[in-house]
């Protein structure tokens, strides 16, 4: 699904971003609910980037890559942690392209979310390579979530990945 979003664009420059787990749900300017076997998942669309919240029988899980307001956390390269009986994995990096490159890029990333029956994009008002664009799938006991944010004025597009799987118990 693609959505031209109704506000100014608030990400300035990809190094204002911070991530966090366990947020509560910030407000959002468009959203895309999901049934992926069992687990429920809302890709969320912030003014100041995303928000991905699940939940499953095992519990919730929510992560916030944003610029946010008092946060200390800076984008991480990457992170692997327990989040109840989950393991979670994020990784991000950051694309420095040429202008004539990022034309392209950008147009193959919104295609690719857009055209997605789970992907969701947001194109921002005064540029369309400034967006940013989300993709979640399910294999098999764990959810996968992409997510580009492009900063077209520096060239840049931040590609984040994320795994939520289930905790496989040690054996007694």
């Amino acid at each position: 699904m693609l959505t031209t979003l109704t506000t100014s664009y608030t990400d300035t420059r990809a190094a204002d971003l911070a991530w966090a787990l366990g947020c509560e749900p910030l407000p959002a300017l468009a959203t895309l609910d999901l049934e992926l076997t069992g687990a429920k998942v809302q890709l969320r669309l912030l003014g100041a980037s995303h928000q991905v919240l699940l939940e499953e029988e095992q519990g919730t899980c929510s992560e916030t890559v944003a610029c946010i307001r008092g946060s200390r956390t800076p984008l991480p390269l990457g992170v692997a942690t327990r989040v109840g009986d989950w393991e979670y994995e994020f990784a991000a990096r950051v694309e420095m392209l040429s202008p004539g490159s990022f034309a392209g890029r950008a147009q193959e990333l919104l295609a690719l979310v857009s055209d997605h029956p789970h992907g969701l994009a947001g194109v921002f008002p005064g540029s369309p390579h400034a967006f940013t664009a989300m993709l979640a799938q399910r294999q098999e006991s764990q959810v996968h979530w992409r997510t580009w944010h492009a900063y077209p004025q520096d060239g840049q597009v931040v590609a984040t990945r994320t795994r939520v799987g289930v905790r496989v118990k040690a054996a007694v």
